[in-house]
């Protein structure tokens, strides 16, 4: 048998266990304070246990360790699942039009995408936007790796889970043992939420939207209380401490954990993804800012805000919004197109194609400009003082042409739906990549409420895909997988 499905079912009823213990977050909240949609939140948590205690009854626990092709389907399984069961709340709040809605906002949420098919959400009752926001917390870090850390799975294919969660990442291990890796970079999750809730707080938010932005901000999701996101506190106090958090959440959280826990601060600092991220950052906030005040008529300090804020959003994957960037200049939506496929670093919960493959990207190309005008020289490509294997070089080829296949299939079945061609190409790239709002009718203030149900159905897959960086869904649909 190439594939245990009674051990993949047992694992996934443990994380259904888990899934529904985090409803109880947004249920406590809405005991204390008060608030509707307790019923939903309430029937989907016990629905959910109900299903995860279901199997864990049923199957046994595995024995041995977890192959690859376990837990390559482990993973894509639990993505759908968590978005399926993660759904239950809005379809049975009756907030949503439809299921399809439903899922597309709770794949949107877990896969800390912030595309978003509500057009008002500030009619939400509190508890429901809580778990709103909640997921993409859960999601950030990924919901496999959560799984690792407080489930009771060490030594039932851990590191499998591992790289398949992060596949082609620098899957760098900080302990010994995934679990207590998996801990550890939890603490540094949870203790960078607590900060920025306290922040946020200060700088005029309620309890109630410091702890929802924080949460959609350390998952780079960009889900927000206010229609308007975080443009409508009207604050640059709250937008300034959010660009810090995003930037710190785009950032690889190994190497926050070499500056706060290890104290090696010359460590993160001299590290060549973490410099050329800052640097595309600052470079892209330095080029839009004058075509603001110029064309826009911004003053210099709201030009500054809004190139670095959505600059940040972007990059980061998490697509907050201060400001309709759809009105800007043209040179300024270009670099934030741009933007788009970057994404933040390897180890972060930023979506994109990843700043060390950008900058790998463009070093293979330079050296092919070299061998052209050398045609007999011996050239390799270093990255951080290192040689790059070329099996590396191929692997980064080969996903970068996986994600245009992608790209270029779901513009034409949009397309093919009579979604124009802007947005089809922008509600794509948003989806595969995690950012959530784009240009055209899925704009910064627009939804993706009025796409076809088949469009959106396409759009979650993008979103699963992007998140599983496309090799690890798309390999279980090759032939190949399934042999022998």
């Amino acid at each position: 048998m190439l594939i245990r499905w009674a051990a993949v079912g047992y694992i996934l009823g443990q994380l259904l266990l888990a899934l529904a213990v985090s409803m109880l977050l947004p249920i406590g909240w809405g005991l204390v304070f008060g608030g509707g949609g307790l019923e939903a939140l309430v029937g989907s948590a016990l629905v959910t246990a109900a299903c995860g205690g279901s199997l864990l009854a049923a199957l046994p626990r595995p024995e041995r360790e977890l192959k690859q092709r376990e837990a390559l389907a482990l993973v894509v399984l639990a993505w759908f699942v968590a978005a399926a069961f993660g759904a239950l709340p809005f379809v049975w709040s009756g907030y949503f039009r439809s299921v399809t809605d439903a899922v597309f906002e709770a794949t949107s949420g877990f896969t800390t995408t912030g595309a978003t098919v509500l057009t008002d959400v500030e009619v939400l009752p509190e508890p429901i936007q809580l778990w709103r926001c909640f997921s993409h917390w859960l999601g950030g870090m990924g919901i496999v790796l959560l799984g690792l850390a407080i489930l009771p799975l060490v030594g039932h294919g851990g590191m499998s889970l591992y790289r398949a969660e992060f596949s082609g990442a620098k899957s760098e291990k900080l302990k010994p043992r995934i679990a207590e890796t998996a801990l550890s970079l939890y603490k540094l999750y949870v203790a960078f939420t607590v900060a920025e809730v306290l922040a946020l707080r200060l700088a005029g938010m309620t309890w109630f939207e410091a702890l929802s932005h924080a949460f959609s901000t350390l998952g780079t999701g960009g889900f927000s209380t206010r229609n308007a996101s975080v443009g409508g506190f009207n604050s640059p106090a709250i937008e300034w401490i959010i660009i810090v958090f995003m930037l710190m959440a785009g950032a690889s959280f190994v190497q926050h954990y070499r500056l706060f826990v290890e104290r090696k601060p010359r460590t993160f600092f001299t590290d060549f993804e973490v410099r050329a991220y800052l640097l595309i950052a600052f470079a892209a906030a330095v080029l839009i800012t004058p075509t603001l005040i110029l064309f826009n008529g911004f003053d210099t300090d709201r030009a500054i805000r809004g190139a670095a804020f959505q600059v940040t959003s972007i990059l980061t994957t998490t697509g907050f919004g201060s400001e309709d960037f759809e009105l800007w200049y043209p040179l300024a939506k270009m670099i934030l197109l741009g933007l788009m496929f970057v994404g933040g670093c390897t180890g972060s919960t930023a979506g994109g194609i990843k700043v060390s493959r950008s900058v790998l990207l463009a070093r293979v190309v330079g050296r092919e400009f070299r061998r052209m005008v050398e045609r007999h020289g011996v050239f390799t490509v270093r990255l951080g003082g290192r040689v790059v294997p070329e099996v590396t070089i191929q692997s980064l080829l080969n996903l970068v042409y996986l994600a245009f296949v992608v790209l270029a299939l779901s513009c034409l079945l949009l397309a093919a739906q009579g979604v124009d061609l802007l947005t089809s190409i922008a509600a794509t790239v948003a989806c595969m990549f995690n950012i959530g709002p784009g240009f055209g009718s899925v704009g910064p203030t627009e939804n993706y409420a009025h796409l076809p149900a088949l469009s959106k159905w396409v759009l979650t897959v993008c979103m699963v895909a992007g998140r599983l960086e496309f090799y690890t869904l798309i390999v279980i649909l090759t032939p190949d997988f399934w042999k022998k």
